[in-house]
């Protein structure tokens, strides 16, 4: 790479790691090195682009303007490389995946190791996180996102949907009866799983009527396992994903309640950004796990 398009590269890592000393740790080089670099690249250029301070680095006005250069001439370089070393004439390299972390150890795990199975030449980083991330910053090739999607360039595949139910342990609803519409569980005691949880109440709908149900929150969690793993034990109702609930329900430890008041199902996609050329491993990849993962959720 030739030394301009090389600083840039460094420029940008440090950028992303928010100081020189921790860019200059994942760059593997000596932080005298880097500094000197990007000092060298302000003198080059005329213009001072990072404000350094004990606490970190910040861009200044020119400096946001050129490493948004910095990134599309990189990615673009990127782009040329691997078309020249045949990536996007066959499925090869290292294909980066993000997908909330239930739904991909139960869902998406599976269906990459089956995938690595049958392309011996692509390797795969799938990180479980249930953050939204942004794909150009954090370098990823594809996500799986659950809900509804806001506006952007992204393009989106739709490969199911899965739906918000209320459970509880079998023996609970045998003991305490079932609840046969929203307003039964007024004064029930629930498990709280805070992902959804709105003003203490749980809303429901139905034939174009929508509740709002108080909750009497026994107990908040931050996981839905400890969630489930609560409702099982029999202290009350939970209200999850359908497809976070299902093994349980299948194994006859949880039964679900009021079908008919499940709302709107949320859909499930995976996105990824719109390039010019899409690489065959990303390509191959949501050919060969779309259609495995819809017949997984149905």
């Amino acid at each position: 790479m030739p030394d301009r398009l090389q600083t840039m590269a460094i420029l940008v890592r440090v950028v992303d790691k928010g100081s020189i000393s921790s860019g200059a740790k994942a760059l593997g080089m000596p932080v005298a090195t880097v500094s000197r670099r990007i000092s060298e690249l302000e003198a080059d250029l005329k213009a001072e682009l990072v404000l350094r301070s004990p606490r970190g680095l910040t861009l200044t006005d020119t400096g946001i303007a050129y490493v948004a250069a910095c990134r599309r001439i990189l990615e673009e370089v990127e782009e040329i490389e691997c078309s020249a070393s045949g990536e996007f004439s066959e499925p090869r390299g290292t294909l980066t995946l993000t997908a909330p972390v239930v739904f991909g150890r139960m869902h998406v795990l599976p269906v990459v190791t089956e995938f690595l199975q049958s392309y011996p030449d692509i390797n795969v980083r799938l990180q479980l996180i249930d953050r939204p991330v942004n794909l150009n910053e954090e370098h990823i090739d594809m996500a799986v996102r659950i809900g509804p999607l806001p506006d952007s360039g992204l393009i989106a595949r739709r490969v199911g949907e899965v739906r918000h139910i209320v459970c509880a342990s079998r023996l609970y609803l045998e003991t305490h009866g079932r609840p046969k519409a929203p307003i039964d569980l007024e004064g029930a005691p629930c498990i709280v799983f805070d992902q959804f949880l709105a003003d203490q109440a749980w809303s429901f709908e139905a034939e174009g009527k929508t509740l709002r149900i108080p909750v009497n929150a026994r107990l908040h969690v931050n996981t839905a396992e400890a969630a489930l793993d609560a409702a099982e034990a029999g202290l009350g109702f939970t209200r999850v994903l359908s497809y976070q609930a299902a093994p349980g329900i299948k194994a006859g430890r949880l039964e679900a309640i009021m079908p008919s008041w499940e709302g709107t199902p949320s859909p499930v996609h995976f996105i990824y950004e719109q390039r010019s050329l899409i690489p065959q491993k990303l390509r191959a990849f949501i050919d060969f796990a779309a259609p495995r993962i819809a017949k997984r959720i149905a």
